[in-house]
């Protein structure tokens, strides 16, 4: 066992005092003897010296200081996304047709089915021929486009242009029946009726019709999920 020289008992407070950066610990002992002589030692103190021990941090060099860091001013907040945008297909619409006769029906199209009628009945001027029977010796002459027919003094000629077009007395042509928009709970409450209705009729149709119920039925379906949220 060696004693701790005396420069190292005066250097004891400065050991205390140092601050907590060190790498680990050191054990101090104080030995006293019989005679009440105080040793510092690193060693455990002899036998029948009464020993008491100090642990103290073991020295070392101060860490140097970091150079300051640049500080960047943080960047701006990211623009938030645009909220997505939900587009939606409009309904298709139905439309409700109606013909002369008063009879209704429904139509995927605004127009309603065509039907080939007169031009008399909506009012356009036609030619209709005279009934006159010509006698016999009685002079017909064609001048100017008219019609001259000399019978017994009198002449019978084509009636004045009236500045509107004449037409044949059988001429017509083809118009539709008139048709409106139905709401949509309406367009809903007759394709689940058209629905019912295909249904019914499946059990007595012959297979050739069945095949074609079975696809107005899909397609009525199809509609029902899309424009009416549920079946």
């Amino acid at each position: 066992m060696r004693g701790i020289p005396l420069r190292f008992v005066f250097a004891l407070p400065w050991l205390l005092a140092l601050p907590s950066l060190t790498a680990g610990e050191v054990t101090i002992y104080r030995c006293t003897d019989a005679r009440g002589h105080l040793t510092l030692r690193d060693t455990p103190c002899a036998p029948g010296e009464r020993q008491e021990t100090r642990a103290m941090v073991r020295p070392r060099d101060a860490v140097p200081a970091a150079a300051p860091i640049a500080t960047t001013p943080p960047p701006p907040p990211a623009a938030a996304a645009p909220a997505p945008i939900l587009v939606l297909r409009a309904p298709q619409p139905l439309y409700e047709c109606i013909t002369p006769d008063g009879e209704r029906y429904t139509n995927d199209s605004a127009e309603g089915r065509p039907r080939w009628v007169p031009l008399w009945t909506l009012g356009y001027p036609v030619a209709r021929a005279p009934h006159h029977h010509a006698h016999a010796g009685a002079d017909l002459a064609i001048t100017g486009g008219n019609v001259s027919l000399h019978a017994g003094g009198s002449v019978l000629t084509r009636p004045a242009h009236s500045g509107h077009p004449w037409y044949p007395a059988l001429a017509g042509t083809w118009i539709r029946d008139a048709c409106h928009a139905l709401p949509q709970p309406e367009v809903c409450a007759r394709l689940r009726d058209r629905r019912d209705e295909i249904r019914r009729r499946f059990f007595n149709a012959q297979p050739s019709e069945r095949d074609l119920l079975r696809v107005e039925e899909r397609g009525i379906n199809a509609r029902l999920d899309s424009d009416c949220g549920a079946r």
